[in-house]
């Protein structure tokens, strides 16, 4: 039933856009693709199964320890990594480089912790009830996924187009050094956007894994090659971009595994997205011009 598979879809985009919500962030205001992020998404996730498991946290509580314990890592990784390589002016691909390091620590952190085999969950953490809307079948578990997805996405809009926060956000994205000037704590700023940054990604992770019902140390690898698409789908840096590639891999995915099979799932979002950007090299949204250092 198409109805059904868009719902599906739906609760899929959301946490793709979610994810990208967090990396797109990080590249718009430190100008860095953190490619570490995915890494940070799988250690959200087990935060929040160690939370429920042992601590017997509920489900909300689990979400907002994941939220905190992400948010911190991602503090740390910006002070020990790359803060001391913009003092330096290092170039663009370092930064990157030495994300993918983090990352391999973190993964292989992981796995010494808990095992390469899969987790899950403890059962009965999610409510297995459900409801019809007009021949539409909807699990508790899809109706959270979205309205959290969304209410942490309108939350973080209307704070960057809205307050006084955003704004400095948005002077800093422009020109750091412009926006020093005119007396914006920069670095301060820089470890809030990494600590919800990376917060976002961590209860992306949660969604993930309570979706898929299985979680492992390199979970956040192939969400990670999603997460550079999805941002450079919707336009580098933009927040609208990211909501609406992450969306739209999710529909993508979910349709071609309906309508054509598992097995060419990747094949037919990614083949979308070139298509798209073929006609839109920029992106969605892509209308950034280089940042002023």
């Amino acid at each position: 039933m198409l109805e059904q598979q868009l719902i599906n879809a739906l609760s899929l985009g959301c946490v793709y856009a979610l994810f990208a919500l967090g990396f797109t962030l990080i590249f718009g205001v430190l100008g860095v693709i953190n490619l570490s992020h995915g890494a940070v998404f799988m250690v959200g996730a087990y935060a929040a199964v160690e939370a429920i498991t042992h601590l017997h946290l509920p489900l909300w509580a689990g979400l907002a320890f994941s939220f905190l314990v992400c948010g911190v890592l991602g503090v740390l990784i910006d002070v020990l990594v790359l803060r001391p390589l913009r003092k330096r002016n290092a170039p663009h691909l370092i930064p990157m480089i030495a994300s993918i390091g983090v990352a391999i620590v973190l993964n292989n952190g992981v796995q010494g912790l808990f095992g390469a085999e899969n987790l899950r969950f403890p059962a009965g953490i999610v409510s297995t009830d459900s409801m019809d809307l007009g021949g539409l079948h909807l699990t508790a578990l899809e109706l959270g996924i979205i309205l959290l997805s969304f209410v942490l996405m309108a939350v973080l809009m209307v704070t960057l187009k809205r307050t006084q926060l955003g704004r400095a956000l948005r002077a800093i994205a422009e020109s750091p050094k412009a926006a020093y000037l005119v007396g914006i704590n920069v670095e301060g700023l820089f470890l809030l956007t990494s600590f919800v940054a990376a917060g976002l990604g961590g209860v992306a992770g949660v969604l993930i894994g309570l979706y898929s019902n299985a979680l492992f140390p390199l979970m956040g690898q192939p969400m990670l090659h999603k997460g550079i698409a999805v941002i450079i789908l919707g336009g580098m840096g933009d927040i609208r971009g990211a909501m609406l590639g992450g969306l739209f891999l999710g529909f993508a995915e979910v349709l071609s595994v309906a309508y054509i099979g598992s097995n060419m799932r990747d094949a037919v979002a990614f083949g979308l997205l070139f298509l798209v950007l073929l006609v839109r090299p920029k992106g969605l949204f892509g209308t950034l011009q280089e940042r002023k250092v």
